[in-house]
């Protein structure tokens, strides 16, 4: 008999995004081109790990770089082979990376630091990794100083433990003695998408994909209540969604 996921746990979060990953790759915005220029050298061999339905990898191929595609969850690849069919997809986590020694030129990690175990990620990054290479880690962030966004973001995080909202947005990663000094830039851009997919976008959520049938449903009534009366929002057809996208590289010494 199947358990019933705990919307307090890391590991059933983590493992959540299976029961949603069309609406996860439908949905889910990807990254702009330009923070994958400044994290990724030209033309290398990179591991996209915990590539989850493909997001970043699109734009990865979008700019000839060769990719191989890693993560824990065969349904997300799924939807990724589907999406980009010649792209190399294996199963793996962050702690046992499925690839030889120094065999990429970099590794990218889009909107998934916060499951990995950093000291085990850290080492097996640097494993895979040639001498050189750049591990480079990014995070998508709604730009919440319009009024409109910041409402949604609090009906996402409302009763979440482990993200809620008034917590600081991320961590610095820490990364071991392989790597050298972590930079940071940020890149502001905006996702288009239907206006009556705010309510799938909010349903993508870890938080929201394990809560009981009745509060995941509070939840998503509450956005759908936000799209018809907010002024910004009522009577459109598609909305552009601004992020902020937060990037981190590091090179291997």
């Amino acid at each position: 008999m199947p358990t019933t996921p705990d919307p307090h746990s890391r590991t059933d979060r983590a493992a959540a995004f299976t029961r949603g990953a069309g609406v996860y790759a439908r949905v889910r915005p990807s990254y702009p081109s330009e923070a994958v220029g400044w994290m990724v050298p030209p033309g290398a061999r990179v591991l996209d790990l915990a590539a989850g339905t493909g997001l970043l990898t699109r734009r990865l191929v979008e700019a000839g770089h060769d990719v191989v595609a890693v993560d824990p969850a065969p349904q997300m690849l799924a939807e990724l082979s589907t999406a980009l069919p010649d792209v190399a997809v294996q199963v793996g986590s962050a702690e046992s990376i499925p690839l030889p020694d120094a065999s990429v030129d970099a590794v990218v990690v889009g909107q998934a630091w916060h499951w990995f175990d950093p000291a085990l990620a850290s080492a097996e990054i640097a494993r895979v990794l040639r001498p050189g290479g750049t591990l480079g880690i990014c995070w998508n962030d709604r730009d919440e100083r319009i009024e409109w966004v910041r409402r949604f973001g609090r009906i996402l995080h409302d009763g979440d433990g482990l993200h809620p909202h008034d917590a600081p947005q991320h961590v610095e990663p820490e990364l071991g003695p392989a790597f050298e000094v972590l930079e940071q830039a940020s890149f502001r851009w905006s996702h288009h998408l239907p206006t009556s997919a705010l309510r799938d976008l909010a349903a993508s959520r870890s938080y929201v994909l394990t809560l009981p049938d009745d509060e995941r449903e509070e939840h998503l009534q509450q956005v759908d209540d936000l799209v018809v009366t907010h002024p910004d929002l009522a009577g459109t057809t598609e909305v552009a969604m601004p992020y902020v996208t937060v990037a981190c590289r590091a090179r291997r010494r």
